[in-house]
């Protein structure tokens, strides 16, 4: 049984991911928290360090799993004034991938006194094959947490740290069956060769796999589920 944190566990992804791994010591986060989650807002980089202190506390003092599902898709068109832009650009690259290496960065040095620890962040297909003029950003955040996950498996698996990263196309979440209707619905899966968008178990059941049972020399590895709308 392992003691795991999980980042925006309320909905979607976040909580088929906390569902699947029913069964080892739990820690969720959201914004408004809850009996099983703390609350924290990753625009505040203070509530950030916080709840990595509030979960090891609730864990009794030992994190073995960080799994980074937090993030935001809010549009950024370049229309926008300077400095709505800049604004939108620097809110999802704080929530998306600051908080995110920041966690990793607690997690690294927690690891390195209990002898190891594992990593998971989800990621997405916009990491490599970008998203819409609107998403520069979340583009960009993605793609700068596979890096990070890449540098901190080639930097500390001598120390049995390992990370791993999991990048979803269109998951099935409410958020998700909006925005597929507003992009053009039955067109935009003719894009993914499986004829439909992934579920939000089938993306937890790999996070979940990575985390408790993937091998060791595994560590480093993306893992795509998007159907085969986009192949690396």
């Amino acid at each position: 049984m392992a003691n795991i944190l999980v980042t925006g566990s309320s909905r979607g992804i976040g909580a088929a991911i906390f569902s699947a791994l029913e069964g080892h010591k739990l820690v969720g986060h959201s914004t408004g928290g809850g009996d099983r989650a703390v609350a924290a807002d990753f625009s505040d980089p203070a509530q950030v360090n916080a709840l990595w202190w509030e979960a090891m506390g609730r864990l009794g003092g030992r994190i073995d799993v960080l799994i980074n599902n937090a993030g935001i898709f809010e549009a950024t068109p370049i229309e926008q004034s300077d400095e709505g832009w800049l604004a939108g650009w620097e809110r999802t690259m704080q929530v998306n991938l600051t908080a995110s290496a920041a966690l990793c960065r607690l997690a690294v040095l927690h690891f390195r006194e209990k002898g190891g620890g594992r990593i998971v962040n989800v990621a997405s297909r916009a990491a490599y094959r970008g998203d819409s003029p609107q998403h520069w950003h979340y583009a960009a955040s993605k793609a700068g947490m596979i890096g990070m996950t890449k540098t901190i498996a080639r930097g500390y698996a001598g120390e049995n740290i390992l990370a791993f990263a999991v990048c979803p196309g269109f998951t099935m979440t409410g958020m998700a069956e909006d925005y597929v209707a507003s992009r053009g619905g039955e067109k935009l899966l003719a894009d993914i060769p499986l004829g439909r968008v992934a579920s939000a178990e089938e993306v937890a059941e790999t996070v979940r796999w990575l985390a408790v049972d993937a091998p060791a020399s595994a560590t480093g590895a993306v893992i795509d589920v998007n159907g085969a709308s986009y192949v690396r």
